[in-house]
């Protein structure tokens, strides 16, 4: 039976009417807070402390701190009581760790090149900055607001992004490849949104990737929104589907909403291959399987001490493809069909998208006819 691809939308009304995209000048842009595009700078500068800049930054910039974070709370707890003393030591500060900055980084530079400057609100560490760079001979724009501007243009542009969007969302079983689907979808020029990936986390209580911690949730949105603001309305966006939370990080209202306002297209694959897929994607559990069982321990309430038994003495005798499969037939799709059903749109016509396996090439040549169905 041929697959139809749900079709999907803009933003709906109360009476599923749907609206037209915004103009493409609405779209988010750097112009809003009266700098260029961050990409048409030679170099973007971040004159906070490392741990402000770690914490959230405009992606592609640079760290070069006026003060490092040790020298930033010194001079912090000086002013309180001494505001000449503080600016004098951390004038001092400033003018050495900048002429380091300059030998080291800023002297690659063209005299031509155009750069970008930013601190916290705008102010002191910038100015100084900007002042040295114009001293040297280069054009420098200071971004008005600073860090704090940026983040408040971050946090509306998510809150009316997503709307212009339409989302084509694949929905499936734990094991069926969606992100690998995903992937091939973007190898052949799709435009994907890999909401995982910029998570750093799989989405479920086994999904925290070992050695690879989770961004801060500011991070993440600076991230999303970078992505999202690239997307073309016109075409279709393509998106695993997630609930609110990705691991500790939460999805913006307005995304989650535009996401479930679609109908998903259900993706299958047989057993074995899902099997084989969790084995490579988990390989810690794999060759752990106990530490996995460990990790169900909350799943309790839901799916009975009967049951967790069951899986701890599969991970005992090392029966790894036995546990993986019981774990999503007893407790990880049975889930995913109930949340599918209770956020999603449906649409009862629409028959799932079969796949034959798993590897490379079958995920590329599912991709392709995708891309082509969706286009009809």
């Amino acid at each position: 039976m041929p697959v139809r691809i749900p079709v999907t939308t803009g933003r709906s009304d109360n009476h599923g009417m749907s609206q037209d995209p915004v103009p493409d000048d609405q779209t988010p842009h750097p112009g809003q807070l009266g700098v260029q595009e961050f990409a048409q700078y030679a170099r973007v500068i971040d004159a906070r402390s490392p741990h402000e800049y770690e914490e959230d930054h405009i992606p592609g910039a640079i760290n070069l701190p006026v003060v490092d974070d040790a020298e930033y709370a010194e001079v912090g707890t000086l002013h309180r009581t001494d505001p000449h003393a503080a600016y004098l030591i951390g004038s001092q500060y400033a003018l050495r760790n900048i002429a380091r900055h300059v030998g080291e980084v800023i002297a690659r530079h063209r005299p031509s090149d155009r750069l970008l400057v930013y601190c916290f609100r705008g102010g002191k560490r910038s100015r100084i900055w900007a002042e040295t760079l114009r001293t040297i001979g280069f054009r420098v724009d200071v971004l008005p607001g600073g860090w704090k501007n940026y983040r408040r243009w971050v946090r509306e542009s998510l809150e009316q992004l997503p709307a212009r969007l339409r989302f084509q969302v694949i929905s499936g079983p734990t094991g069926c490849g969606k992100t690998r689907l995903l992937h091939a979808l973007r190898d052949q020029g799709a435009q994907v949104l890999d909401l995982e990936g910029l998570a750093h986390h799989r989405g479920s209580l086994l999904g925290a990737l070992p050695g690879d911690p989770q961004p801060s949730q500011k991070w993440f949105d600076s991230q999303l929104l970078d992505v999202l603001r690239r997307f073309d309305p016109a075409r279709p966006v393509w998106v695993e589907a997630e609930s609110k939370k990705i691991g500790n990080l939460q999805l913006p209202q307005a995304l989650h909403d535009a996401m479930h306002r679609t109908v998903p297209l259900q993706v299958l694959a047989p057993m074995a291959a899902r099997v084989q897929l969790l084995k490579e994607d988990y390989p810690h559990y794999a060759a752990d399987p106990l530490a996995m069982v460990a990790r169900l321990q909350p799943l309790k309430p839901l799916v009975g001490g009967e049951e967790l038994a069951r899986w701890q003495a599969l991970a005992e005798q090392h029966r790894v493809d036995e546990l993986f499969e019981r774990v999503m037939v007893a407790h990880y799709d049975p889930c995913y069909a109930r949340s599918t059903r209770r956020h999603y749109a449906q649409d009862d016509g629409a028959p799932p998208f079969e796949l034959e396996g798993l590897d490379a090439d079958s995920l590329a040549e599912a991709a392709r006819t995708l891309m082509t169905r969706s286009e009809r």
